[in-house]
């Protein structure tokens, strides 16, 4: 490896990230057309229910058993977001807070001291498939943040800065900046108690789509910013003097010049970027703590509590088929959008 590209690696399930994040997860289901109660119309035979992630005629029913998703769970210590490119999901929690997005928007959720919540992937089509493409990042929080009070925020598709550059030669390359900023580009306000919401850890959200061919040389930010290039689609590209193949994550020297050489495809990629954290980080299942002993209080927390409980009458809560996007806030603010 050089001074600017740290380490390759192919791309597993989820996918691994450097701190302040966790892990990224990466869903990609073709699912068929909807039936009546918004599952697939589709024979679930031979599907492992409550426990699908095998990829089966391009689609899982993940923890779901009639709608695709994640019903009621806990979370605590880190947030969740959820970048949905395609398809439509379900919140709910444990707050009362309720939200149907997609096609575009990003969940921002701050777990803090606890909470439920279910996500869920109606399909809400009944004439056509309702392809779902989706990243889920877990970013973590500093200790001082770990038991701030739960808060989600949607940064809506009309909100993302959508930043269209031309190399050179004229070829496309498109941004969709979700949390940081490009030159004088700055992406929405995240929640408040996120690390991302200091400037000085320049946290850096974004989706790239690459024509054929463009080139691209990468923005620098500070010494000792953690950067990392999820190359998910697209045929092999140059990046920092390497070939690169589909399916692998780059990690680079964020305060060196990197360029991105585009090959015979478009190119898709996901770039992740923060300052470390540098904290002790301990996680067992929905919970991330700086001690094995916090987990262990968590648990128990959470078997007394249930965080509040759950305020719905299903654990996996969906809205009609007929409801448009929105976002029901647990202070009783209700966002509609189109």
């Amino acid at each position: 490896m050089s001074d600017s590209v740290i380490n390759i690696s192919p791309l597993g399930f989820p996918w691994k990230t450097q701190d302040p994040f966790l892990f990224c997860v990466y869903h990609a289901d073709d699912y068929p057309k909807g039936n009546a109660e918004l599952g697939p119309a589709a024979s679930l035979e031979g599907r492992n229910i409550g426990q699908d992630f095998t990829i089966k005629d391009g689609w899982r029913m993940y923890h779901g058993d009639k709608v695709p998703g994640f019903p009621a769970h806990p979370h605590r210590g880190f947030e969740t977001v959820t970048i949905v490119k395609k398809g439509t999901v379900d919140h709910s929690d444990s707050l009362g807070a309720t939200a149907r997005f997609g096609n575009g928007d990003t969940q921002w959720l701050t777990s803090g001291k606890g909470l439920q919540h279910a996500e869920m992937f109606p399909l809400v089509n009944q004439d056509a498939p309702n392809p779902l493409v989706l990243f889920q990042l877990w970013l973590n929080l500093p200790k001082a943040n770990k038991f701030v009070e739960p808060h989600f925020k949607m940064l809506w598709a009309e909100t993302i800065p959508a930043l269209q550059l031309k190399d050179v030669a004229g070829r496309a390359i498109n941004i969709e900046l979700t949390a940081g900023k490009i030159g004088d580009v700055q992406a929405p306000d995240p929640t408040p108690n996120s690390w991302a919401a200091d400037p000085k850890n320049e946290v850096l959200i974004a989706t790239i789509k690459m024509e054929a061919h463009a080139v691209w040389t990468l923005p620098l930010a500070s010494e000792g910013i953690g950067r990392s290039l999820y190359f998910y689609e697209g045929s092999a590209v140059e990046i920092g003097g390497y070939d690169i193949q589909p399916n692998h994550c780059v990690d680079v020297n964020a305060a060196q010049s990197i360029t991105i050489k585009n090959g015979d495809t478009a190119a898709y990629f996901l770039i992740l970027q923060g300052r470390p954290i540098k904290e002790p980080v301990v996680q067992h299942g929905p919970f991330v703590m700086n001690s094995q002993e916090e987990i262990k209080t968590a648990f128990a927390e959470y078997r007394r509590t249930q965080f509040g409980g759950w305020p719905w009458d299903s654990m996996a809560p969906t809205h009609a088929r007929s409801q448009g996007r929105f976002a029901k806030h647990v202070d009783g603010r209700v966002e509609e959008k189109a």
